[in-house]
């Protein structure tokens, strides 16, 4: 066999060769490492539960941390709130949320927020598939927003009029197509991130990465977070702990009538909302894991419509309704609540929040869904 020349020994001096068996054995290492980095981080990253809990503003959209706090909720609480900001109460404070004026009325621990600022229907189904599994065979009350049904901007369906798409990391990459994400057979650049996109909506450990960038990094990715600290220990965020449960007002607490002026909302065809179209679908998740579902309709703010949107508005409302009775689903449209208790066109005051829950503590539905 002859020797290698001196250029080969040269240019194989600083590289490793693996064998077949070497391979194989850092193959399973690497599997046994996505496998197990996420759930071991569980044991290590202390979270426990409490009471009027809700998802820091800021990681909005750690989906990771999303589900660890329905892990927690499933275990200590017999009513799940699901749904967007009013859900999570950007004009209030934890203690004056829709979950805690609830827990209020009942004397104990009984619902938990579980509600995304942001979360708008086409996410919110995506939220719920795929990062709050956990929740079976639970009572769920299920906000739905008619605010994201006011508009062709809002149903995501302006095609000529790109804006930011509230967590497109959780609505669909490819079908149901969405106009204004995007017609990805267009552009082949859109299709590797959006394959990406899909990848980590299924896989723990790839969602277990973006929350340890979301909760430690600044909401950057690792190699971005060094260079920004050239100094510092990057394993020193790690040390720091969850932030703690979110109990900052995001909004003046003041009457819509202050700094708003009525909207003409145009309203949809409910039949061709995309977004009416991903609610029922988050309706028939949740029921398929043996949950008992409450749908919440509202309360929207009826005195911020000019007259003709609120006649249109009583036609998209009665649609929503006449769907949730033929399907047997539990539900509550409430009462419209005094014009000073919303913040805006959907978001209730503190006052206003009190007042809802009393209304849901009254409804028979509400009663026998909560005691199967």
């Amino acid at each position: 066999m002859s020797q290698p020349s001196a250029i080969e020994r040269i240019a194989c001096s600083n590289s490793i060769r693996l064998d077949g068996r070497q391979w194989l054995g850092l193959t399973l290492f690497a599997v046994a490492l996505v496998s197990a980095a996420a759930p071991l981080w569980k044991q290590v990253e202390e979270f426990p539960y409490e009471t009027d809990y809700r998802i820091p503003f800021d990681l909005k959209e750690d989906y990771w941390l999303y589900g660890r706090f329905t892990d927690l909720a499933v275990v200590q609480c017999d009513t799940l709130v699901v749904g967007d900001s009013v859900v999570w109460g950007v004009y209030v404070k934890r203690h004056e949320t829709l979950s805690h004026y609830l827990n209020m009325l009942t004397g104990r621990d009984h619902a938990a927020n579980l509600g995304l600022v942001g979360a708008h229907p086409l996410a919110l189904a995506g939220l719920i598939e795929h990062h709050a599994g956990s929740i079976r065979n639970k009572f769920v009350v299920l906000q739905c927003n008619p605010l994201w049904m006011t508009s062709p901007e809002q149903d995501l369906q302006d095609r000529d009029k790109p804006h930011e798409i509230y967590h497109a990391r959780l609505i669909p990459q490819f079908w149901p197509v969405i106009p204004r994400y995007g017609e990805w057979w267009r552009n082949r650049e859109e299709i590797s991130p959006r394959i990406g996109i899909v990848v980590e909506q299924h896989s723990n450990f790839r969602n277990w990465t973006t929350h340890l960038q979301q909760a430690y990094y600044d909401r950057t990715d690792i190699p971005a977070w060094t260079l920004e600290h050239p100094y510092d220990n990057p394993l020193k965020p790690l040390t720091h702990g969850l932030p703690p449960s979110d109990n900052t007002v995001r909004q003046i607490p003041q009457p819509w009538y202050k700094d708003k002026t009525p909207q003409d909302f145009p309203w949809l065809d409910m039949e061709k909302s995309l977004q009416w179209k991903a609610f029922q679908r988050a309706v028939g998740i949740l029921q398929g894991r043996g949950n008992r579902v409450m749908v919440l309709v509202g309360p929207f703010n009826e005195h911020m419509m000019t007259p003709p949107s609120r006649e249109r508005y009583q036609t998209v409302k009665g649609t929503i309704t006449l769907w949730l009775g033929e399907m047997k689903i539990a539900h509550l449209a409430p009462s419209v609540l005094p014009t000073e208790q919303y913040g805006d066109a959907s978001h209730p005051l503190a006052e206003g929040y009190e007042m809802l829950a009393r209304q849901l503590w009254d409804d028979a539905g509400f009663r026998s869904a909560l005691i199967p």
